[in-house]
């Protein structure tokens, strides 16, 4: 069948972004014995025009949209970036009778609510790579879609239990050549590369979980390693390891690390990093390996506030991590995520008085947490009556201290406007 990929995303956000994860599913679809076809609207000035074209001379038989963000999860001016999907699907469906396959990370944690908004046919929540190439049997076969996992009618919702692939090595990392990338080049730009999947963390906010599940996954090292020397033959040297949690487990951290270092590719990358369970020989390997700059993502100076997301650190560990981080020349962004429930006004001065005794380069700053479904932020804003039971979520809702709400920003602004640390807000 002629399989047309289109991502949705018109949003550089923190920085501009190949499709990667799209680029899986398509580079699965193709090893299905499908024609694929990709487009990318970040890099498209008009979306009727892209998809009309495409549409006109591919003819495709089934059209698979991709949702990276929901929105931008900026509390006092939010994007809702779902409607840049909708668009899409309405381009779409204005010049094609072809059935609509909705996937992606956004999509993924609002399964049926997304797909009612965007009024497209089906929805695979979590691993296209695996879900799609059946899906496209049924739909090639004429059977129905009774027991398929992960996927989401609109007509009659989830079809079958999610599954999840216990290794990464049996699905394909995508090739170059999937893609436009003469403007995705330079040292400004990072390649997106996941080597795992899944958090066992549950940090009281986070969607990770809604996305990729629970349990830690891996592609082989030996397979990452060959992925980016293939891209580097394309002419890029520059890679950032989207991994939720690098470090975790930490021994395949180092083995990847050594690898890269043993390769010789001339290469640099960045990485998130948790504060804890980095030990100095991991980050050594690192450094080693081609680290060049790390985000710390500890969210917090007070232990109150970390024990209430449920981080499993200490601050005392947040001080060891970013010294050995400064020791071997990584720079370093650190994070702080503000207003939560446990956040007061003196916790908020002490996270700011323990980001500037850090040896950080920038500090990231998120005022307001977005709240995802089946969070415990998502049950304390219940009992607060910042929403409903029944509130799906899907436009963007932030927990904010009432108390804090007008005295935040000020400080902010009183703050960065005498720290020496370069400060960006998100």
């Amino acid at each position: 069948m002629q399989i047309l990929f289109i991502s949705a995303n018109r949003e550089e956000m923190n920085m501009p972004v190949i499709p990667m994860g799209m680029g899986c599913v398509a580079m699965a679809a193709r090893m299905a014995g499908h024609d694929v076809q990709m487009i990318d609207l970040l890099t498209e000035p008009d979306v009727h025009s892209a998809v009309g074209r495409a549409v006109d001379l591919f003819r495709p038989d089934v059209i698979a949209i991709s949702v990276r963000n929901i929105d931008d999860q900026n509390m006092t001016d939010p994007k809702f970036l779902l409607d840049q999907a909708k668009t899409a699907v309405s381009a779409c469906r204005g010049i094609s009778r072809a059935p609509i396959v909705i996937g992606g990370a956004g999509y993924s944690i609002f399964p049926n609510a997304a797909l009612t908004y965007l009024d497209a046919d089906m929805g695979i929540q979590g691993e296209g790579e695996q879900a799609f190439p059946e899906l496209l049997r049924r739909i090639q076969s004429g059977r129905n879609f009774s027991g398929l996992s992960g996927v989401f009618l609109k007509t009659g919702g989830l079809q079958g239990k999610r599954s999840f692939e216990k290794t990464l090595d049996m699905f394909p990392f995508p090739d170059p050549e999937f893609f436009r990338i003469s403007n995705s080049k330079g040292d400004a730009f990072y390649l997106p590369v996941q080597t795992r999947r899944g958090c066992p963390l549950n940090c009281s906010y986070c969607s990770t979980s809604a996305i990729e599940g629970r349990r830690i996954r891996f592609r082989s090292p030996q397979r990452v390693v060959r992925h980016l020397a293939s891209w580097h033959d394309a002419g890029f040297s520059s890679f950032f390891f989207v991994d939720n949690t690098f470090n975790l487990p930490a021994s395949y951290a180092e083995d990847l690390s050594g690898q890269l270092s043993r390769s010789g590719l001339p290469i640099s990358w960045r990485c998130i990093l948790y504060p804890g369970k980095a030990s100095g020989n991991l980050i050594q390997a690192m450094s080693k390996g081609g680290c060049k700059e790390v985000s710390l993502g500890f969210e917090s100076g007070c232990q109150k506030v970390l024990d209430g997301f449920n981080k499993r650190f200490a601050l005392d560990d947040i001080r060891r991590t970013s010294k050995i981080l400064a020791d071997c020349g990584i720079r370093q962004m650190g994070f702080l995520l503000l207003g939560g429930p446990d956040e007061t006004k003196q916790s908020v001065l002490e996270s700011l008085e323990f980001v500037e005794s850090l040896p950080l380069d920038v500090v990231r700053i998120t005022a307001g947490i977005r709240i995802y479904p089946g969070t415990r932020i998502a049950a304390i804003a219940v009992q607060d009556c910042n929403i409903t039971f029944d509130d799906d979520l899907l436009k963007p809702v932030f927990y904010m201290k009432k108390e804090l709400r007008g005295w935040l920003e000020q400080t902010l602004d009183q703050w960065a406007a005498t720290t020496r640390l370069r400060v960006i807000y998100s």
